[in-house]
C-alpha cells in the first residue's frame, strides 16, 4: 500500500470544517435518509428524537476526528447513541435493525464528505489520498461504534426482560392456578389477550450460557417462530431461569397451526434451541391446557436419547401421557418388544418396518411404498422381527403399537444395549 500523503491530514481536516458548518442540515438530511430506508424504525417520536441527537453527535464526533486527527483509540461513543440502543432494545426492535441503520447513515455521511471534496477542486493523488485516509477513519470509527453499541443493546435487552419477568411469571401463575380469574383484570396486567386460540410452548437451551444471554436467545426464537407462523400479536414470553422458558402465541380465531413450519424454524436455529408444543386452545382454559400438554411433551422429549430439537404433543401424545414414570415404561417395552428392544441397527430396522406396517393397516404393499423397498423385503423384516419378539406382529396389535411409538421418541432411553 502507498505511503499516506503528507497533506491528506491536512485536507481532511478542511473537508470536515466545511461539512461541520452544515450540522444541522446534513444531521437532518441523514436522519430522513435513514428512516426511509429503515421503515422498521417505525414512527414512534421518542425513537425518531434519540435517533436524531444520536445521529448529529455521531456526525460531530467523527469530524472532530477528521479535523484535529484524534486517534481511535481516544474515542468513545456518544452518550445519545447509546441513549438511542437502549430504545430499541426496550421496544424489541432487532440488533439488525440498527445495524442496516448504521450503514444507511454512514453511506449517506460520506456522501458529503465527498461531495465536500470534490469541491476543493485537488488534484487526483491527494483526492484518492484523501478519500483513503476518510474512509479508514469512518469505517474504524464505525466498528468501534457498533461493536459498543451490540454489547450495550445485548446488555439493555437482557435488563429489560428480567426487569418484566418477576411481575408477569406471578400473574401468569395466577391465571393457570386459579379457578376464576377476572379477565377484564388479567389481560392488560400480562399486555396478552386470553380470549382467543393460544398454542403453549416450552423452550430451552442444551447449555448454560453467559449471563441473560440465554434468556434473550429464547426471546429471539420465541418472536421468530411467531412471526413465522404469522401470529396476530405478540407472544407471552415468560422466563423460567437462566435456559429455559414458558410462551404463548396468539392465534386469534385461529385453530389450524402448521407444526412444519414451526419445526423448521426451531431446527434452523443457530445455536441449536429445544422447544415443544402443545395444542391449540382457546380461551383462558386452552390457555392452561396448551401449557400442560407443552410442559408434558417437555418431559417426554427431556427423557429421550437423543433429545429431539422439536416435539409436537399431538404427534406424542399416548406417550407423553403415560411417561411418568420411564423405569416403569421400559420395563413394559421390553416385556412387548423382547430381543427386538434392542439399541442396534437391525433391530432399528425391524421396529420401523413393524411400526409402519401397522401404521398402513398391516399392508404389505403401502408398507414397501412408505419405506421405498420390494414387498418381498417388507415380508422378510416383519418375519424377521416376528421370530425375534416370539409373536406375530398382529397379535397384541395396540401394545406392540404404542410400544414401537415409545421407543420411536424415547430412542435408546428405552432399549437394551445388549440381548438380555
Amino acid at each position: 500500500m502507498a505511503a499516506e500523503h503528507p497533506e491528506a491530514p491536512k485536507q481532511l481536516s478542511v473537508v470536515a470544517e466545511n461539512v461541520g458548518s452544515h450540522l444541522s442540515e446534513v444531521s437532518r438530511d441523514i436522519v430522513e435518509h435513514v428512516t426511509a430506508k429503515v421503515p422498521e424504525l417505525g414512527r414512534d417520536t421518542t425513537v425518531i428524537k434519540v435517533l436524531q441527537a444520536s445521529i448529529a453527535e455521531n456526525i460531530a464526533t467523527v469530524l472532530h476526528v477528521f479535523e484535529n486527527d484524534i486517534s481511535l483509540d481516544n474515542v468513545e461513543a456518544p452518550a445519545a447513541s447509546l441513549e438511542y440502543t437502549r430504545r430499541l432494545a426496550q421496544r424489541d426492535i432487532p440488533l439488525t435493525v440498527m445495524t442496516r441503520a448504521h450503514r444507511f447513515g454512514q453511506l449517506r455521511f460520506l456522501e458529503w464528505c465527498l461531495d465536500e471534496l470534490d469541491r476543493q477542486g485537488v488534484d487526483h493523488e491527494l483526492f484518492t489520498a484523501t478519500n483513503r485516509r476518510m474512509l479508514q477513519l469512518s469505517f474504524g470509527y464505525g466498528d468501534r461504534i457498533a461493536e459498543n453499541a451490540a454489547m450495550v443493546y445485548q446488555q439493555e435487552r437482557d435488563h429489560w426482560l428480567l426487569g418484566q419477568t418477576a411481575a408477569r411469571a406471578a400473574r401468569v401463575r395466577d391465571i393457570l392456578t386459579e379457578k376464576d380469574v377476572d379477565l377484564n383484570w388479567a389481560e392488560p396486567a400480562l399486555g396478552y389477550r386470553l380470549r382467543q386460540n393460544h398454542l403453549g410452548l416450552v423452550a430451552w437451551l442444551p447449555t448454560l450460557t453467559g449471563e441473560g444471554e440465554g434468556l434473550a436467545r429464547l426471546d429471539r426464537i420465541t418472536n421468530e417462530v411467531a412471526r413465522k407462523l404469522d401470529c396476530s400479536a405478540r407472544p407471552l414470553f415468560v422466563p423460567r431461569d437462566a435456559v429455559l422458558s414458558w410462551a404463548w402465541l396468539p392465534f386469534g380465531s385461529r385453530s389450524e397451526v402448521s407444526s412444519e413450519q414451526l419445526a423448521d424454524v426451531v431446527e434452523r436455529s443457530d445455536p441449536p434451541v429445544h422447544v415443544c408444543a402443545g395444542s391449540v386452545g382457546y380461551g383462558i382454559e386452552g390457555f392452561r391446557s396448551t401449557h400442560r400438554q407443552a410442559l408434558r411433551t417437555q418431559e417426554l422429549a427431556a427423557a429421550a436419547s437423543p433429545v429431539p430439537q422439536f416435539t409436537d404433543f399431538s404427534t406424542v401424545a399416548p406417550i407423553a401421557l403415560m411417561a411418568t414414570n420411564v423405569d416403569d415404561m421400559r420395563a413394559w417395552v421390553w416385556d412387548i418388544l423382547g430381543a427386538l428392544a434392542v439399541d442396534d441397527e437391525n433391530s432399528a430396522r425391524l421396529r420401523e418396518t413393524a411400526r409402519i406396517f401397522l401404521d398402513t393397516g398391516c399392508s404389505y404393499t403401502a408398507t414397501a411404498s412408505a419405506q421405498i423397498l420390494h414387498k418381498n423385503s417388507v415380508q422378510y423384516r416383519i418375519r424377521k422381527a416376528e421370530t425375534i419378539m416370539g409373536h406375530p406382529v398382529q397379535k397384541g396389535h395396540s401394545d406392540l403399537e404404542v410400544a414401537l411409538r415409545a421407543v420411536q421418541y424415547l430412542g435408546s432411553t428405552l432399549l437394551r444395549t445388549r440381548p438380555a
